[in-house]
């Protein structure tokens, strides 16, 4: 289950774009690809936080994707992830022959369909009910094994969602398939190779690349009604019987209301044009909190255009970095050793340098695997009408070349393109030590092995930490240089910055070097090559 959701938030981080663009209902705003991605990063940091069991696991992700849910098929992906957890909570429940998927699938199914208020087919919920109705046959059958449900799942799910445009005249009239139902495709996907290693198919990755039936009129259609105000979200303390009278009120209210939840828990969604008078339902059922108010009419207009403040959030791999970077000007999110900063600490970030939430803002992920969450924050950001932009800095040292050229005065188009250039053009290295045996790049290495590593990839084997370090950089200087930069971390000894100074002097006399102390995990050194 912990496997899924990792293989699931990343894989929703590469489908995230492709998503948002296929949005058009209910509202056109092209925000269900980042919204399904918050929700789901949510569902995983309850996940790994969990007691390794598959009751605990599964009640965990339920609970965090309904804490996260964001948007309409966020709400109706947390639903779903109820039902599941419904059942694979049950005593004695295993995922051993994929019966338990089966009835997982079909219990979400049915959740989902009850969360909406109005059912609408041709969209997430159509495609939900064809993937458990796949899975219920295949596991009826002899030997259901847990890979072949997976499969048969994710089979049918792929086949509705083509079907989509058939359904829903909206989708018909855009070409395009429902974005909430493709985002369903792509966790299910991801289940699928979690337990078999298949990749699938990449999915369609501009507007329209669907196949979608010609129409069948041909006279001017008829002009949409008006689309409500607003969005109105909160999470609700309230008991299930009055969960009914809410349902009843917000429906008198709006449309495409969501009521996800059970128990004592719930979120709602609902677009209406009384935003006071959805809020006061809530108040009238229990405790509403977290609530979220967003016009959306201003999801479509451009920022107004004048002076704007400029906010820097920078991820740091440890203090002395942290202090580098704030000093540069940036915000610094950092977490605890080995852990990859949150779409919600990056947000939370950007707050702290505004907290009038109106500056403009630019993100350094610095470490390849923060771009996805970065992309994901400023999607977010762009939603509640401020300019984002993520410089793709996959190193620490590409964020320090980046923080040097920048200028909060200059125009923030160019100003991203000075950041991203300067990045761009600084080559990357590190020194670490091996932990265990293992096949890399350059061969097999034994722990206590010292690696050398280059543009990501391991290239050196050695024993000596100096030794090692002064290969890497001479290769990273092997195109040119003008500037060495050399980040200290934990294990790097006395002398060891120092020695790399003197091999670049003697090599390279037109380069320069510079030394900082990082404080950065597992790392000795950290280099860079402008």
């Amino acid at each position: 289950m912990v496997r899924w959701c990792r293989a699931g938030l990343d894989a929703l981080a590469a489908a995230r774009e492709e998503i948002d663009a296929l949005n058009v209902y209910p509202v056109p705003d092209g925000d269900t690809g980042t919204n399904l991605y918050l929700t789901f990063e949510a569902a995983l940091q309850e996940a790994e936080a969990a007691e390794p069991t598959l009751a605990a696991t599964a009640e965990a992700v339920a609970r965090g994707a309904l804490l996260g849910a964001r948007g309409n098929s966020g709400i109706i992906v947390a639903q779903m992830l109820r039902g599941v957890a419904d059942v694979l909570s049950r005593p004695g429940t295993t995922l051993a022959d994929g019966t338990a998927l089966a009835d997982g699938l079909v219990n979400a199914a049915d959740e989902a369909y009850r969360a909406v208020a109005d059912p609408v087919e041709g969209t997430i919920l159509t495609v939900a009910r064809a993937a458990a109705d796949a899975a219920r046959r295949r596991a009826a059958e002899p030997v259901p094994t847990l890979p072949a449900v997976a499969l048969a799942a994710a089979a049918a799910a792929h086949e509705a969602l083509d079907r989509t445009p058939e359904q829903l005249d909206v989708l018909r009239r855009a070409g395009v398939v429902d974005a909430g139902g493709r985002g369903l495709t792509v966790l299910l996907d991801a289940f699928d190779t979690v337990l078999t290693g298949r990749r699938p198919l990449p999915g369609p990755r501009t507007v329209g690349a669907h196949t979608v039936p010609a129409p069948v009129r041909q006279e001017p259609p008829e002009p949409p009604a008006p689309e409500p105000a607003y969005e109105v979200m909160y999470l609700l303390d309230a008991s299930e019987p009055e969960i009914g009278t809410l349902r009843r009120t917000l429906a008198g209210l709006g449309d495409s209301l969501v009521v996800s939840g059970a128990g004592e828990r719930w979120n709602v969604h609902v677009h209406t044009d009384d935003a006071g008078a959805a809020i006061e339902a809530g108040i009238a059922a229990g405790r509403p909190h977290r609530i979220s108010v967003t016009y959306l009419a201003a999801q479509h207009r451009a920022p107004e255009p004048g002076e704007r403040r400029r906010v820097v959030v920078a991820f740091a791999a440890g203090d002395g970095l942290a202090e580098l970077f704030a000093e540069a000007g940036a915000v610094v999110v950092a977490t605890a050793t080995g852990h990859r900063p949150s779409t919600g600490e990056m947000l939370a970030a950007a707050d702290r340098g505004d907290p009038t939430r109106t500056s403009d803002v630019v993100i350094l992920p610095n470490e390849r695997d923060a771009v996805p969450v970065a992309e994901a924050a400023a999607a977010e950001l762009r939603t509640h009408h401020r300019r984002a932009a993520v410089i793709p800095t996959v190193a620490q040292v590409q964020g320090l070349a980046a923080l040097a050229v920048h200028e909060p005065n200059r125009a923030f188009d160019a100003d991203v393109v000075a950041m991203t250039a300067a990045a761009g053009q600084t080559r990357h290295g590190a020194v670490t030590v091996a932990a265990r045996e293992a096949v890399t790049m350059a061969g097999v290495c034994k722990p206590g092995d010292v690696l050398g590593v280059v543009d990501g990839d391991f290239a050196v084997i050695g024993a000596d930490l100096l030794d090692v370090a002064t290969e890497v950089v001479a290769r990273m200087l092997a195109a040119g240089g003008e500037l060495v930069t050399v980040v200290t971390g934990d294990g790097a000894g006395p002398g060891l910055a120092d020695g790399v100074a003197r091999a670049v002097r003697r090599g390279h006399p037109e380069a320069d070097t510079v030394v900082y102390r990082g404080g950065q995990p597992r790392y000795p050194l950290l280099l860079g090559v402008e």
